[in-house]
């Protein structure tokens, strides 16, 4: 079976899921590109369903041909896609430690994926997402997670009362330099523009800042976030434990 048409009710579906709504309903989100189809397959997650340029042997046995310019038609790609898979979104029942990255009002979505690609590459237990936050199955913020989205724990948190370990604020210039916890913890990053709110600061138990020259006003969330795991990761965390086991949900 070949597609031919972007008409076809199997991509109108596919082109569906850019929506926040629909992936919402669904509990649905594609992922485009071979790096991404390959990261999925690489952390063990079967596509639900997938489509592939005709003749390009992508993805797995399942996977739909579709002429190229039907697929481009469905592409969030510029430049369309030789590969698109559909996965079924995961969550956690709670965020998990030792070492857990909370965002607060972190509405880009480019910056919601490069955390969780962050995440990943320092050894996070788990992205919590508070109020305010992107969807981290957005087409935008899947693409920057590269891949971590198939990888990294994702929780829903209405509390920071959820929230696993000491909780330290990451403030720009506030509080004590930015150092390495001894047990566990979780580091709240807020908006670019606006921060954590001070009540969210005031129930942490601590404020640090990542020290910057005087000239620069403030890094980015994800370039904070970034930077925080790297230095929270850098030296050994042997201190470290109280790590959770792993409780993941489909939607």
């Amino acid at each position: 079976m070949t597609i031919t048409s972007q008409q076809n009710p199997a991509l109108k579906q596919l082109r569906r899921l850019a929506r926040k709504r629909e992936r919402e309903r669904s509990g649905l989100f594609a992922a485009e590109g071979e790096d991404l189809i390959a990261a999925a397959a690489q952390a063990g997650r079967s596509a639900v369903e997938g489509y592939r340029v005709t003749g390009s042997g992508l993805g797995g046995e399942d996977f739909i041909d579709v002429e190229e310019a039907a697929l481009a038609g469905v592409s969030a790609l510029g430049s369309g896609t030789r590969v698109i898979g559909v996965y079924q979104q995961r969550w956690a029942q709670a965020a998990a430690g030792p070492l857990c990255v909370y965002l607060h009002g972190v509405g880009d979505p480019g910056n919601v994926g490069t955390v969780l690609r962050s995440a990943r590459a320092f050894g996070a237990s788990s992205v919590a997402l508070g109020p305010g936050c992107a969807d981290p199955y957005g087409p935008k913020a899947v693409r920057a997670s590269m891949g971590a989205i198939f990888a990294v724990e994702l929780a829903r948190v209405e509390s920071i009362a959820e929230l696993p370990g000491e909780r330290m604020a990451l403030v720009a210039r506030a509080g004590e330099p930015l150092s390495v916890p001894a047990g566990p913890v979780t580091l709240l990053v807020g908006a670019e523009r606006d921060g954590l709110p001070e009540e969210v600061v005031a129930a942490c138990e601590r404020v640090a800042h990542i020290p910057i020259d005087g000239a620069a006003e403030s890094l980015n969330a994800a370039m904070a976030a970034t930077v925080a795991l790297y230095e929270m990761t850098r030296q050994p965390r042997d201190a470290r434990s109280g790590n959770q086991p792993s409780r993941v949900t489909t939607k």
